[in-house]
């Protein structure tokens, strides 16, 4: 029985049926929102874990940069004290300094040899973990984000911004580190060679720090620009890749190429004007730096001429202002990654931070033992509705009993998928609620849902792999008599022993080694397998031949006999083994019987029975 009520406000909540057209996703940058503080939560969550590894690179690089600074203080001496003793048939303090002087450059790179090994495991170990995230997430998101975002802004979050992560992580933060360091310490030593000439140099840091400044906020918006731009061009070409045959079959490679050219367009725009903000960044920060040298060797110079300065300490002080000013093209390179990373960092932490709409229960709850092979279904006021309110589903009251054949038929768009969708719980309704044997669908842990609850699609989708491995994704457990038998029992055994080997032929990418037909009896034998209370068939013979379909007709009528089973069906062949038959339109159910039952009537059931009859004569 049936009854529908008037449709209330939308909840914006709930996905688009694929029946219907979806609308266009937003822009990249908003269509996953960033909630505040995310990337920073999900740096320390990466980091976490390492603390202990990252305090003793942190131990090893300040001793390196130590030995590495060291050099010129030693020159210093070398000339100023080492070399007039050296004089005085005094040797001691030039051998001294010439052995600390080789003790330092033999620490430092092996220390930063050592720095380099630790720092290059934790990173790994990071970014392991980053990926392993992104995809456990990405399986855990559910089916209306799959449906409203293409899968390549996925897979540009898990490999162009992973990328540039690694970048950063591998070479960025050991430049930083290093630039930081050396910042440090040649700051101490100058003072501690000379206040007056170690005043004048550090003052440099005002105008190189506020250049710097200025191409940090500059390129922050490139960079987010180019991490838009990567991901249309991954979008772009794995939408023509999974597409290329109907852009084969309707010539659509001329189209598809210019609209390629924009995003590449975009892309190169987005990088050219990145190199350009380092350009500027690196040329006014090295005409800075020049222009203080000269100044402060003019300085110096006169100090030494007025023996207010020793000669040694004046060469440690170029020899340190050089090393100072050195870096700033490392930390260019390193904004440059700093400003590409961050901006994948935002990338990613938004995903990860976009929770399922189909949360999982807090208190899970447990399927009563089932009094036969099936279980009862029912729709309490059920109604669904899209994000963006347009409602699929007024509300509707439905009680499938348990080992109950229904079968569900109607126009394209009559929200005939939308409810198999909403039992597989793969959306849930906007209001109202399912029941599996009384028990809520949102109370149930999705292990124990889909023990329960299983759905064939239209689109057959076989991974890479065998044959039998492919079936007994439908219960990992099984042994290979179960798999063979189920393949047997869906009509499938002959035609996967005739390939070339057998059970154990792989079928690779997409199933793509053997037809949609054959697809679908896979996808039918692994279901089978499952052995679910409640099989969803969501036209799932559309691909069969005549042969095939009446096949899987004959098995079906085995199979699911006292199971509980919803057909949704274009084909009105496949009802004929139903129970009982609704008929949808606009999304209420507007005939409800047997399959003899409405063919006997004058509804719209009989006006489709008969111009089916029709088409075959």
């Amino acid at each position: 029985m049936t009854t529908t009520a008037e449709p209330t406000k939308a909840d914006p909540t709930g996905p688009a049926e694929p029946e219907e057209e979806l609308p266009p996703p937003p822009a990249d940058e908003e269509d996953i929102p960033v909630p505040p503080g995310a990337p920073r939560a999900l740096l320390r969550s990466l980091l976490g874990p390492h603390r202990a590894r990252i305090a003793v690179a942190m131990v090893v690089i300040l001793v390196q940069q130590a030995a590495l600074q060291s050099g010129p203080l030693l020159v210093a001496v070398a000339m100023d004290r080492a070399i007039p003793a050296l004089r005085e048939h005094d040797s001691g303090p030039l051998i001294a300094v010439v052995a600390a002087y080789l003790f330092c450059a033999l620490l430092s790179p092996v220390l930063q040899w050592l720095f380099i090994k630790i720092s290059a495991r934790v990173n790994q170990d990071i970014l392991l973990e980053l990926r392993g995230r992104i995809f456990r997430h990405a399986q855990r998101l559910s089916l209306d984000f799959h449906e409203r975002y293409t899968s390549g802004r996925i897979i540009s979050r898990a490999t162009s911004d992973i990328d540039a992560l690694r970048e950063l992580l591998s070479e960025g933060l050991q430049e930083l580190l290093t630039v930081f360091l050396s910042v440090c310490y040649i700051s101490v030593l100058l003072l501690v060679l000379d206040w007056r000439l170690g005043l004048v140099s550090l003052v440099s840091g005002v105008p190189l720090a506020l250049i710097a400044r200025s191409f940090r906020r500059r390129s922050r918006r490139v960079y987010r620009r180019s991490r838009t731009s990567a991901a249309s061009l991954i979008v772009r070409f794995t939408e023509t890749m999974n597409g290329i045959r109907p852009v084969q079959a309707f010539r659509r490679e001329q189209a598809n190429d210019a609209a390629f050219a924009v995003v590449n367009r975009q892309s190169a725009t987005a990088t050219a004007d990145g190199l350009l903000e380092i350009a500027r960044y690196v040329g006014l920060s090295r005409t800075t730096a020049n222009l203080w040298v000269t100044g402060v060797v003019l300085f110096g110079s006169y100090l030494v001429v007025d023996d207010s300065l020793e000669l040694g300490a004046l060469t440690a002080f170029v020899l340190y202002l050089r090393r100072l000013y050195d870096p700033i093209d490392q930390l260019a390179m390193f904004l440059n990654s700093y400003q590409s990373a961050a901006a994948a960092l935002e990338k990613i932490a938004g995903l990860l931070a976009h929770e399922p709409t189909v949360a999982e229960p807090a208190e899970p709850a447990a399927l009563p033992e089932p009094a036969g092979t099936g279980r009862e279904v029912s729709f309490e006021q059920t109604r669904f509705a899209y994000r963006t309110g347009k409602e699929v589903l007024p509300p509707f009251d439905l009680l499938i009993p348990a080992g109950q054949t229904v079968a569900v038929v109607g126009a394209t768009g009559a929200g005939k998928s939308t409810v198999a969708k909403l039992l597989a719980r793969f959306y849930d309704p906007t209001d109202g609620r399912i029941r599996l044997d009384g028990v809520d669908l949102r109370e149930l842990a999705t292990p124990e849902l889909r023990r329960g609850v299983v759905m064939v699609t239209q689109e057959s989708f076989l991974f890479s792999g065998t044959v039998a491995e492919n079936i007994a994704i439908g219960r990992p457990g099984a042994t290979r008599e179960e798999v063979e038998q189920a393949a047997r029992d869906i009509g499938a055994y002959e035609f996967i022993a005739a390939l070339p080997d057998g059970f154990d032929t792989d079928v690779r990418k997409r199933g793509g080694r053997i037809s949609a037909g054959q697809r679908q009896l896979v996808a039918f034998a692994r279901a089978l397998l499952a052995d679910p209370a409640v099989l969803i068939l969501d036209e799932a013979t559309s691909s069969l031949d005549v042969p095939g379909e009446q096949a899987v007709q004959r098995a079906m009528r085995t199979v699911l006999a006292g199971r509980t089973a919803v057909i949704i069906a274009h084909r009105l062949s496949t009802v004929e083994i139903a129970d009982r038959v609704l008929v949808m339109d606009q999304g209420r159910i507007v005939e409800d019987g047997s399959p003899q039952e409405l063919i006997d009537g004058s509804g719209r059931f009989a006006t489709l029975h008969r111009a089916w009859r029709d088409s075959l004569v």
